[in-house]
């Protein structure tokens, strides 16, 4: 079985990455243009870096990603800005891992010293403390 760093590749923009397909971005009409990806399915991940707009990444994105059918959608909010229904009480640094199952996604959180686990990336050996800016 491939692992998912053998057929993908990221895109970095500035508060989030994204894994896309290799074999399908051949099939997005605008890749060879532009960095615009128009197919749901070339994307495998997610990972979003909260910020004051927090409410896009805990409730827009994640309706926008299921219905995109993007497997999984990581939620990383350093600075614990979601809001108490998202991060829970009280609020600190959380990493949020969303999984699509059934076109909705199951979302797990990880708090600081917890070991993260991933669908896609099930050898991921890493913390929110690995991750934490200075």
């Amino acid at each position: 079985m491939k692992s998912l760093q053998d057929y993908t590749t990221v895109i970095r923009t500035d508060d989030n990455g994204t894994f896309v397909d290799k074999e399908q971005l051949a099939g997005e009409p605008l890749w060879q243009k532009e960095p615009i990806i128009c197919n749901g399915n070339t994307i495998k991940l997610v990972a979003e870096v909260v910020s004051t707009n927090w409410q896009d990444d805990y409730a827009r994105k994640v309706e926008e990603y299921a219905f995109l059918n993007i497997p999984e959608y990581w939620i990383i909010d350093f600075r614990g800005l979601g809001g108490l229904q998202f991060i829970g009480n009280p609020k600190q640094p959380t990493f949020t891992v969303c999984q699509l199952v059934n076109g909705v996604y199951e979302q797990h959180q990880y708090r600081l010293g917890e070991l993260i686990s991933s669908y896609l990336l099930p050898n991921l050996r890493m913390t929110l403390d690995d991750i934490m800016p200075i």
